[in-house]
């Protein structure tokens, strides 16, 4: 059984989003398997956006990341559920992993990369787009995503990082929609 984190990164935490529901779905399937779950919404999280290296280097950590960073620091394995807004992840989301991983939480200086406290964590990235797959993928060089894990995940050690992407999600097509959240609730059940 595994310690898993599921981060609902949508910036607004409704229940209708689709993500709230791929990140509800996975968590039934976790929790029903046996694994221990803990569960953040991004969205509803209190912090305040990094706009200088004051504020990612010494200033007070707000209440909500220091409980994300508790969660994170517990988890063995990261799941985050998000959309791609304009090619990538939504800034608020953007804005949440700068404050989870100020300078001397993840890092301890910029030049320790590839070791620190995401060393030796696996994460699951489901993320849903309003274009189709293969257009984010080949038109546009999953760059949003690729970003993420090289620039993110890579640097902090989080390792293996797969994968889901759900393309054509705003058709509102109801058996597409259950197709995809059995198997996000499958997901959760193996702890991928």
């Amino acid at each position: 059984m595994k310690r898993i984190l599921v981060v609902n990164g949508h910036p607004d935490p409704s229940p209708e989003h689709l993500c709230s529901a791929l990140a509800d779905a996975y968590q039934r399937g976790a929790t029903a398997a046996g694994h221990e779950v803990v569960r953040l919404d991004v969205g509803a999280l209190e912090f305040p956006m990094v706009r200088s290296l004051k504020d990612y280097q010494g200033s007070e950590t707000p209440p909500d990341i220091e409980r994300a960073q508790d969660a994170v620091k517990h988890a063995q394995h990261l799941v985050f559920v998000f959309p791609i807004w304009f090619g990538s992840p939504p800034g608020v989301l953007k804005g949440f992993f700068e404050q989870l991983l100020r300078t001397g939480y993840s890092l301890s200086s910029p030049q320790a990369a590839m070791s620190s406290i995401l060393t030796g964590k696996s994460a699951r990235l489901i993320v849903t787009m309003g274009m189709p797959t293969p257009v984010f993928r080949f038109v546009l060089g999953g760059h949003g995503l690729a970003g993420l894990e090289k620039g993110l995940f890579l640097v902090t050690g989080v390792s293996p990082v797969r994968h889901t992407l759900l393309g054509g999600a705003q058709a509102h097509d109801p058996n597409q929609k259950a197709k995809w959240l059995a198997e996000a609730e499958a997901l959760g059940r193996r702890g991928d």
